[in-house]
């Protein structure tokens, strides 16, 4: 990775040789990277040099889809082609500024005012704009005109004279004599001079304009972006859908994601945005960016005042002042209104409607999940930071895009190890798991990362390779942390001490981390007991909806409970998104043979990848599955021919091919008994009709025989192949 070499830059230099955050071609090649990438997406400032005539200096080119999805790009709006015509708030918009009363608005017996007095408090209100097309501002800003209007002030365009007449926007109030709303735009001045971020709207100054009636009022200069905001293409959307459609949950979590960037890194910076929504959010090109940090205030300041927005405001704001808990609940009640028609400002101001009545929450369970988990009412329970609500929308995101291709999305997750081993990987009968396999179970599944801050994660990362016995003795004398507990457990699964797993899990059930959770859930399957273990794979799924582990293990307990609609739903998402987990196609073709779904079970076997090292037993299961297992009159000359080439393709030794050969020989031998005399096809060659399938099947025994490790098995296999030769006749 190289990072660009620009003074003030610290955006990285892509593959094209462009710099991913200031868009203009790197010099003298860049320099070296010493940072990490997690550092680089997170904590990476940028500061936009050079400018335009008539547009920012910037590509347009940013994070935008994750690299999972394309999101279709919005074309740089011509700023002379979205100066509002009648710049007025609308009656139904207007609100006291302090009271929030509505005022202004037309009765039976008089017309609207656009200004006057809040009747509830006596605030004063102002409806129109204080600047029209030609004012000049601070004798540098040429105004055209107001580009829109919001709880805050009004936004105008503006030619900046000074510097190559770019594009400007003027940001305003609309009622400058609100105190609070005068240090609001004040506070705006100060956060946005120190932050840079690639996706925060960038300030170039901040002036006073004198106004006709003596009066002052301040102004914020900051970059135009050009774009629709993520309303406005909502809005557009539903309008081309009859006013049913929303964006489509792919692109609404690409979004989603990107905005956490920003997010993010204000608090990173100890400051909270505080009024999160659709508005604030302007794709231009290929580039998201908030483009309003009026409400933004340090994360300590209790004496500012609160804004926010009426439906995406965290319930506790007006108790307990913002956080960065209301932050990711403003994002969470972002992503349910970008994506599903709701009454958000009404009934379901605080709350999301039911799955009922939002088909997408009932089709989309992990997105459920991470939306309930956002905008859970207790804010201990919601996401914990802005990286890991948008490691979560990632996962949910591979699995909403691995369903609609049906092509994987594989990624190493941060909170959980690769599945190394699997379990339940040898079998193809269809039946279901055994009590006597669930230490295994719980031994295989996915291990959990150590938590680095855990204060006993450096001793047990040097315990890595200990045996069970000798990491229970090291740990004997270690101060419990939940780490701790996790490793003993598993440890005491290993060694088959059921009970004594339950205990050590028991004792960390007022710990309520998803670590403490799955150390009771693997405890308590591995001692027989899915009912509950299903309820804490639950409880850890709520916590990581992004998360495939947990969702293997919902699949087994619901395996082993014999609900086989749910087992086949989770060992799906599980498959269909990750191809490394192997035990969910072993998981899957069992729940689908037990449905009586032989040629799809046989179907998924066979898509366990060559880079598995289980893929000779999938393929070999494959075939017995799709063939040797199955009624004879349920198959077909299709089934058999593909089967073969299925053989033909295996990596495998002479004799483990041969006898495989044999067992499907056999089983199109019994099939041709049963067939139509019209039916053809082949299979390893030979026609599948009774006297080659005799010939084909003498020719392997032969084989078989020479390989014999004794002579009692050669004799039996030479037998066998006289038994089944066609009769002579005479």
């Amino acid at each position: 990775m190289t990072w660009c070499p620009r003074v003030g830059c610290a955006g990285v230099i892509d593959e094209d040789g462009f710099c991913e955050s200031c868009g203009l071609q790197a010099e003298n090649g860049g320099r070296p990277s010493t940072r990490t990438d997690s550092v680089a997406t997170w904590s990476r400032p940028s500061v936009t040099t050079g400018s335009a005539p008539s547009r920012p200096g910037t590509s347009g080119r940013g994070m935008l889809g994750a690299g999972l999805v394309d999101v279709p790009p919005v074309p740089y709006r011509d700023p002379a082609e979205v100066v509002i015509t009648d710049p007025r708030v609308p009656e139904n918009q207007r609100f006291c500024a302090r009271c929030g009363s509505e005022v202004g608005r037309s009765r039976a017996d008089r017309p609207a005012r656009s200004d006057g007095f809040c009747p509830q408090c006596g605030q004063r209100y102002r409806f129109t704009p204080a600047m029209g097309p030609g004012d000049v501002v601070h004798d540098q800003y040429e105004v055209l005109g107001c580009l829109a209007h919001g709880g805050l002030g009004w936004v105008y365009l503006a030619r900046d004279r000074a510097v190559s007449d770019r594009w400007v926007v003027l940001k305003g109030l609309i009622d400058s004599a609100d105190a609070d709303a005068t240090a609001a735009v004040i506070a705006e001045r100060h956060f946005l001079a120190k932050v840079e971020h690639p996706n925060i709207v960038k300030i170039h100054n901040f002036v006073q304009h004198s106004e006709s009636d003596g009066g002052s009022t301040g102004y914020i200069v900051m970059e135009y972006v050009g774009g629709q905001s993520l309303k406005d293409l909502v809005k557009q959307r539903r309008r081309e859908h009859d006013g049913q459609a929303s964006l489509p949950v792919e692109q609404a979590l690409a979004y989603t994601i990107e905005a956490l960037r920003p997010i993010g890194y204000l608090h990173d910076e100890g400051l909270l945005y505080c009024d999160v929504k659709p508005d604030n959010m302007v794709q231009t090109q290929e580039l998201l960016k908030l483009i309003d940090l009026g409400a933004v205030r340090h994360a300590g300041d209790v004496s500012a005042a609160v804004y926010g927005t009426v439906g995406y405001q965290a319930p506790e704001v007006t108790e307990q002042g913002p956080s960065v808990a209301s932050d990711l609940y403003a994002m969470g009640r972002t992503l349910a209104v970008l994506t599903i028609p709701f009454d958000f400002t009404g009934s379901y101001a605080t709350r999301l409607p039911p799955p009922s009545e939002a088909r997408l929450l009932a089709e989309r369970e992990s997105f459920r999940r991470a939306l309930l988990r956002a905008c859970h009412p207790d804010p201990a329970r919601r996401f914990g930071s802005a990286p890991e609500m948008a490691e979560q929308l990632t996962g949910v995101l591979r699995e909403v895009m691995a369903a609609s291709d049906g092509q994987p999305r594989q990624a190493a997750s941060t909170h959980f190890g690769p599945e190394l081993h699997g379990f339940a990987t040898g079998g193809s009968s269809g039946a279901a798991l055994r009590t006597t396999e669930l230490d295994e179970v719980a031994h295989e599944l996915p291990v959990p990362r150590v938590d680095t801050a855990d204060p006993a994660a450096d001793l047990l990362t040097t315990l890595a390779a200990a045996s069970p016995t000798e990491l229970l003795a090291s740990l004997r004398d270690v101060p419990v942390t939940t780490e701790v507990r996790l490793r003993r457990v598993r440890a005491l699964i290993e060694l088959g001490d059921r009970q004594g797993a339950r205990n050590e899990a028991d004792a960390a059930d007022e710990d309520g981390t998803w670590r403490a959770r799955w150390a009771i859930a693997l405890a308590a399957l591995a001692a027989a007991d899915p009912v509950r273990a299903r309820g804490e794979f639950d409880s850890v799924l709520g916590m990581l909806p992004g998360e495939l582990a947990p969702k293997l293990g919902l699949a087994v307990c619901a395996e082993l409970l014999d609900d086989l609609v749910d087992a086949e739903h989770y060992y799906r998402i599980v498959w269909r998104t990750d191809r490394s987990f192997v035990s969910a196609a072993f998981g899957l073709a069992r729940v689908l043979l037990r449905g009586g779904e032989r040629a799809e079970a046989a179907a998924v076997l066979g898509s366990v990848p060559p880079t598995s090292a289980h893929h000779l037993a999938a393929q070999v299961a494959a075939v017995r599955v799709g063939t040797v297992a199955a009624e004879p009159e349920s198959l077909t000359a299709e089934d058999f021919s593909g089967a073969g080439e299925r053989i033909a393709d295996l990596d495998m030794d002479e004799v483990g091919q041969v006898q495989l050969e044999v067992e499907l020989l056999a089983a199109a031998l019994e099939w041709s008994f049963a067939g139509d005399d019209g039916q053809a096809g082949e299979v390893l060659g030979c026609s599948l009709t009774e006297d080659p399938l005799r010939f084909a099947l003498e020719h392997r025994y032969r084989v078989l025989a020479r390989h014999a490790s004794s002579l009692t098995e050669r004799y039996a296999l030479v037998d066998r192949a006289n038994q089944v030769r066609p009769w002579t006749q005479l």
